[in-house]
């Protein structure tokens, strides 16, 4: 107890923790003629960040993944940088910086240019975990991480080796410790140190190990892989808004389909999301809801990987859907009128996923709003598609419809329908609508039923009243 109070003291100073850096163990210097990363893939911004602090006396690389995908040839979306400037230190350098997390402590550096405001991610080295004292649980699992340490111990504490190598922009020198180059011309993820023991430190390694696999098309080897099976059910011991993050990241990867037939074969799916526990068990009434996920995430994905932006809301709306779809059937098999049914099958829908990770009320706003939409689609005439049109997330509630119709749930009739309205001027839309007045075959429930209408009374003839 004294050795490691002893040990935390000697870290506080600068000159002690540098020793101590240039004791251990020195990394593989990459040159630019074995890493071949390309400059202009780099954020300008995060360069700036690195000059400004090295400028500064202190050092900073480009880190983490977006090392991995520059040796990849692939444009970071995201870009990390380590230091070791305190973050207060790294503050003081930048007018547009914040600090952030209480677990985690690290510094925002946003830029605003033409499009989007950037944020630069700046964390600060972190020290080996034996000299975290109490900031680790007796399960092993990290409770909060702002112990500072060297370059070597901050390699040792990341994930994966292709995850721990890191880049200086003005040498254009990689820095690899643990062999990530290595396993990546292998096409191989390592867990850096004793991956059971990794996974306890923090069970969210699990979830990211299957979605670097899925987007890397990397196999994880072996050692990796094996405690996972056992170790599964730590997931669930995360705070409920650090699993959503994940979660969303898995499927805004641009790999989504992938990942999710990751988690089922890695056993990890389970209270997730609901609907994983059908589809994935190869529950046999669950084969359109698959197909259902299948299409959407595949088209997610298709967008991801183009560019394009896609809604989180959205995307978990499709993932509960069959859930959502199957109690409003029943709600109406019980006697409920069809949209009184589908607000209940909402508030149920919902409550069920709670009970595994909590979506934020942001996005749950937004789901909502695009399954109350469907029916609306059924009501063709007067000023009802009009209205329908003006509504804020109508893209998201017509692309949903769409989906629906491609997976047979809905006519595709109706989708054209909506297609050539939306495409067509005043005099089309009104030609269109006088098309659907004739078409009752679709009454916006989830049970298609034809309406009959009550015979109006004969009025009594001479010959009658005889």
């Amino acid at each position: 107890m004294i050795t490691k109070f002893i040990k935390r003291i000697l870290r506080r100073d600068p000159m002690v923790r540098h020793t101590l850096a240039n004791n251990s163990g020195a990394p593989k210097r990459i040159p630019k003629k074995a890493h071949r990363i390309d400059p202009h893939l780099l954020s300008k911004n995060a360069v700036k960040v690195t000059h400004t602090l090295q400028q500064a006396g202190y050092e900073a690389f480009i880190v983490g993944g977006a090392v991995r995908d520059l040796a990849l040839g692939i444009g970071p979306k995201d870009f990390d940088v380590a230091t070791n400037a305190t973050p207060e230190q790294v503050q003081k350098l930048f007018r547009k910086a914040r600090l952030i997390g209480r677990r985690f402590q690290i510094v925002h550096v946003t830029f605003f240019g033409k499009g989007s405001p950037e944020i630069i991610e700046v964390s600060t080295f972190r020290a080996l975990l034996e000299n975290a004292g109490e900031h680790v649980a007796e399960n092993g699992r990290i409770l909060r991480d702002n112990v500072w340490g060297s370059q070597h111990e901050d390699a040792a504490r990341r994930d994966f080796s292709i995850n721990a190598m890191y880049y200086d922009p003005s040498s254009e020198t990689v820095l690899d410790y643990h062999g990530g180059m290595a396993d990546m011309q292998k096409k191989v993820l390592r867990m850096i140190g004793d991956p059971a023991k990794r996974y306890r430190e923090d069970p969210i390694r699990m979830l990211r190990a299957i979605r670097f696999a899925a987007k890397t098309g990397f196999t994880l080897d072996a050692a990796t892989h094996a405690p996972i099976a056992t170790l599964g059910k730590l997931i669930h011991d995360v705070p409920s808004a650090r699993l959503f993050d994940e979660i969303l990241k898995l499927l805004m990867s641009g790999y989504s389909w992938a990942a999710i037939q990751g988690l089922r074969d890695a056993g990890l799916h389970h209270g997730l999301l609901p609907l994983l526990d059908h589809i994935l068990d190869g529950d046999p009434e669950s084969t359109k809801a698959n197909e259902f996920v299948r299409i959407a995430l595949e088209n997610t994905d298709q967008r991801i990987q183009s560019g394009k932006s896609v809604s989180a809301g959205f995307l978990f709306a499709t993932l509960l859907w069959p859930d959502l779809l199957r109690n409003w059937k029943r709600n109406i098999a019980n006697g409920m009128a069809n949209i009184p049914a589908l607000h209940d099958a909402m508030d149920e829908t919902i409550a069920t996923q709670s009970n595994g990770m909590v979506i934020q009320r942001r996005f749950e706003s937004d789901m909502r709003e695009i399954w109350s939409m469907q029916p609306r689609f059924e009501r063709r005439v007067g000023r009802y598609p009009f209205r329908l049109i003006e509504s804020p997330r109508f893209r998201a509630g017509y692309d949903f419809m769409l989906l629906r119709c491609a997976t047979g749930e809905q006519s595709t009739d109706l989708g054209e329908w909506w297609t050539s309205f939306i495409a067509a001027d005043p005099v089309g839309q009104e030609s269109l609508m006088a098309l659907a007045k004739n078409d009752t075959s679709n009454t916006g429930s989830p049970t298609k039923r034809r309406r009959r209408r009550k015979a109006k009374p004969t009025a009594p003839t001479a010959d009658a009243t005889d």
